[in-house]
């Protein structure tokens, strides 16, 4: 009798976020064009299950709406685990429910909840937060996480063995790399009335993100720029934050002042390469993937001197203090200013860029299932 094939689930409830959601969804692409040898299930939202049907017949897509961070999610994960005979999960992030029964791989992407905790929307939160990743540091058979700057993180926070924790880092969607289509930027300068250089910003706008020292450096700094300079923000509903429309009304800036919510990324590659300067000063990133994007698509990138921004960022950006907007705003003016560094920010990023492999990690991911598998 055939000896059954391994069975690995992979929690994809998260398909649509923004950096989990990247994260997941280029996991499951990779998976799909390189293993045949692994059965998969994914466990995906049931507005996400048609968007899952285009992988492979191999891939099982099983709808569930257990909502993240909640009493459900404890209890429900456990029990389809155990119904699909799962041989091994792969939780994309922090929460690995106790009552998990198979062998398990987690991702901790950062540790944010835990270094900011006044960011989230109570006490409870932090105490959720810092008992699922105590929980999955200790359950899971390998922690996986996207930086060296997020292992040091993990491994000041849980007493595990840095063995445990393994690097293997996110990296740029194709889309991205692949040489621009003039017609599909020309219909996105044209609808959304992109005249005019900008600076941009690519991501969420929680507080960390930095956003009101980016508004108001871009202020200080726009004066000395070109004529009719905006700040175009790409990203979660403005909604969310009143206090950065407080911020943009406080310092005058709102006819140069944008915001524009979240756009698929064939529309996002065009931003990229429309812009004049890609401004990123978050203050903590486990990896930081926008300032990747923005280089591989030929776009001179500012970002910030700590956390992982550094290390992803390499020689190829402008590295400024994100706690200083004078700094910000000197990093905007030099890059509008001087055309040599652009074109050498231009250069440098392309290729650093190039060195992060979606198929590279993913094929790391693969050996870690296969190493946990084998125990």
């Amino acid at each position: 009798m055939p000896e059954r094939r391994r069975r690995v689930a992979i929690d994809a409830r998260k398909l649509r976020d923004f950096g989990i959601g990247t994260y997941v969804r280029n996991i499951l692409v990779e998976l799909d064009r390189c293993d045949r040898e692994t059965d998969y299930v994914v466990l995906c939202r049931t507005p996400d299950v048609a968007q899952a049907r285009a992988l492979a017949p191999r891939f099982r897509i099983v709808a569930e709406n257990a909502r993240p961070y909640s009493i459900g999610e404890q209890l429900r994960i456990p029990l389809r685990l155990l119904r699909e005979h799962v041989d091994l999960v792969h939780e994309p992030h922090y929460v690995l429910p106790p009552a998990t029964r198979c062998r398990s791989v987690v991702t901790i992407h950062d540790c944010i909840h835990l270094m900011f905790p006044q960011y989230l929307p109570n006490r409870l939160g932090y105490v959720y937060a810092r008992a699922s990743m105590w929980t999955a540091t200790r359950q899971a058979a390998r922690v996986l996480t996207v930086s060296e700057a997020s292992k040091r993180d993990i491994l000041r926070y849980f007493d595990i063995p840095a063995a445990k924790v393994q690097v293997i880092p996110n990296a740029i969607d194709e889309r991205f790399l692949t040489p621009p289509d003039e017609g599909t930027t020309d219909r996105v300068r044209q609808r959304y009335q992109l005249d005019h250089p900008f600076v941009l910003y690519v991501g969420n706008i929680k507080p960390h993100k930095n956003l009101e020292r980016l508004i108001d450096a871009f202020g200080r700094a726009r004066g000395d720029g070109p004529a009719g300079l905006k700040l175009v923000v790409v990203g979660d509903e403005v909604s969310k934050y009143p206090s950065l429309r407080q911020m943009v009304h406080r310092h005058k800036l709102d006819k140069h002042v944008r915001f524009l919510g979240f756009q698929p990324q064939e529309t996002l590659a065009s931003f990229y390469r429309l812009a004049s300067v890609f401004v990123f000063p978050s203050l903590y990133e486990g990896f930081g993937l926008p300032p990747l994007e923005a280089m591989a698509c030929g776009t001179p990138v500012i970002t910030s001197n700590v956390s992982s921004l550094p290390e992803v960022a390499g020689d190829a950006a402008l590295l400024v203090d994100p706690y200083d907007t004078d700094a910000i705003a000197d990093g905007i003016r030099r890059v509008l200013d001087d055309d040599t560094l652009r074109q050498e920010l231009v250069a440098l990023g392309l290729a650093r860029a190039r060195q992060f492999s979606w198929a590279d990690s993913v094929a790391r991911i693969r050996e870690v299932y296969r190493e946990v598998l084998a125990r």
